[in-house]
């Protein structure tokens, strides 16, 4: 059980790799929501909404699996 898990979650990993370019353009990682502070020498991003996204995305993904 816990080695198709992996296997699911790597393969996600790579497809999301090998799509990061597409993701981008379409706003993931931007979405509104998400925390961006920039200072003077610094800046500080934190994609609280577009983690929430994607946990729910692969919750959906692996309880479809699961049936």
């Amino acid at each position: 059980m816990i080695q198709k898990t992996l296997i699911i979650i790597g393969v996600l990993f790579i497809l999301v790799g090998l799509l990061y370019p597409l993701l981008r353009d379409i706003g993931l990682g931007r979405l509104p929501g998400d925390i961006v502070i920039k200072k003077e020498n610094s800046s500080f991003y934190f994609p609280i909404v577009t983690c929430i996204v994607v946990s729910v995305v692969v919750s959906l993904i692996l309880i479809f699996f699961k049936k």
